[in-house]
């Protein structure tokens, strides 16, 4: 039981660590580039993130491929929040 719920918290704080990583690097770094905008980039991500952290997380104890796929999803929302952040504050002409 005590190891589900270390796994858990530890899943959960990689998850809020990658979406809001994700959402400051985007909106920081990436705030002119047009392929951010892009309705495929937060999908591409995601799945670049998942892809990356699988095989990194199937060899660690208490997290697994659940947790990978849970960081892919966490850097998909970041980067679409990111950029609508970045839609929201740049000046319309």
């Amino acid at each position: 039981m005590l190891f589900l719920i270390l796994s858990f918290v530890i899943s959960l704080a990689l998850v809020t660590l990658a979406y809001a990583q994700t959402r400051n690097f985007v909106m920081r770094r990436l705030r002119y580039v047009d392929a951010v905008q892009n309705a495929l980039a937060p999908v591409l991500a995601g799945v670049g993130a998942a892809v990356i952290t699988w095989p990194i997380f199937a060899l660690l104890p208490l997290v697994g491929v659940g947790t990978a796929l849970s960081v892919g999803f966490a850097v998909g929302a970041g980067v679409a929040a990111g950029a609508r952040a970045v839609r929201q504050s740049l000046p319309r002409y």
